[in-house]
């Protein structure tokens, strides 16, 4: 049907989460296996329609899940994907967010719009339904863009961690390797660990525990 002369088209408003995590030394991100729909049985990033009572963020936050289902340590408005031929159902502008967060279950398991959710390898995607391939993509340049800047990277680490695991996640996440020496040495100036009075025992030498002293972020020249 066309629209009336000088009435505005329909649009609705989505919220689609990116959710990255470091897992067996790879970036990876939360997917969800539709059930029903123009893309049933494709894998999707976890979202939908914005209620009319909500705020964007809100929204965001309620896709992540109830405080203690495992919801993100940090979450950011990403960016507006707003192509007209973006959903085939119709006109709908998706706000995107991008969530960091450790590898638990995912607290929306129970969502029936969804067969399934896994954790994927951003290096690995399957095909993705919409347009959240360009999504993921963005989430991922958005967050090696803060690794260099601020101290981000605590939100996809426990509470205690060891030098190596530090540098493995950084490394993960931009997908190259890191100069050992330097990278320690650069992180231990800037006054954003401290170190604890307790070691990790492993098939090797005892490592020594660090921890974050601020879990919250902050502007840094680090890389």
């Amino acid at each position: 049907m066309s629209t009336a002369a000088g009435a505005l088209p329909a649009v609705a408003v989505a919220v689609d989460v990116a959710v990255l995590t470091v897992h067996g030394r790879e970036l990876r991100v939360r997917l969800a296996r539709l059930r029903a729909g123009p893309f049933a049985d494709a894998w999707a990033l976890p979202g939908g329609r914005v209620r009319s009572e909500e705020s964007l963020d809100a929204a965001a936050r309620r896709i992540l899940g109830a405080p203690g289902r495992g919801s993100a340590l940090h979450l950011e408005q990403l960016y507006t994907f707003g192509s007209p031929q973006r959903d085939p159902a119709g006109r709908v502008v998706s706000v995107a967010y991008l969530a960091l967060g450790r590898p638990t279950r995912p607290p929306f398991a129970d969502d029936p719009r969804y067969a399934e959710l896994a954790w994927h390898p951003v290096a690995r995607l399957p095909a993705l339904a919409y347009d959240h391939r360009a999504v993921v993509r963005a989430a991922v340049d958005r967050l090696r863009a803060k690794l260099a800047y601020t101290n981000i990277v605590y939100a996809l680490l426990p509470g205690d961690f060891t030098l190596g695991e530090l540098q493995e996640t950084y490394e993960a996440i931009l997908g190259r390797a890191l100069d050992r020496r330097n990278f320690r040495k650069k992180l231990l100036s800037l006054g954003l660990l401290r170190r604890l009075d307790r070691v990790r025992r492993g098939p090797h030498r005892p490592a020594v525990l660090y921890a974050f002293r601020r879990r919250r972020p902050i502007v840094i020249d680090v890389l």
